[in-house]
């Protein structure tokens, strides 16, 4: 059974940076690709960001293309997500999600792990 928990959510003001991790359980984190999913209030989950199981290949929502940054650590089973110049429109719970495949998708139907969510809430 694979677990993922994610932390480093929070209240930051619009501008500003956080960074979430995603600490995954078992042994064999370095073969599946990880991805980032964003809910909001009354709106459906979106892609946020995902990478391959080398971290070789990165993929990005337009909405966050410039702004965000996708990593993994394969030594400490963790993804990464660095958040900078954070907007209102940013406030969701985020999620991060495993899939048992060497590449990353922008659907989340393709993911077979999922964690409990982080609240981020960016004021303006």
């Amino acid at each position: 059974q694979v677990q993922l928990v994610e932390s480093g959510g929070g209240l930051v003001q619009a501008g500003g940076s956080l960074r979430l991790s995603c600490a995954v359980s078992g042994r064999t984190f370095s073969s599946y690709a990880m991805g980032w999913f964003r809910q909001a209030p009354g709106k459906e989950r979106e892609f946020v960001a995902t990478i391959s199981v080398s971290g070789g290949s990165t993929s990005y929502a337009s909405s966050v293309k410039g702004r965000f940054t996708i990593s993994r650590d394969n030594g400490k089973n963790t993804v990464y997500l660095q958040m900078n110049n954070l907007k209102p429109e940013d406030t969701a719970v985020y999620y991060c999600a495993a899939r048992r495949a060497g590449w990353g998708s922008s659907s989340y139907p393709a993911y077979d792990y999922w964690g409990q969510g982080t609240q981020v809430t960016v004021s303006s």
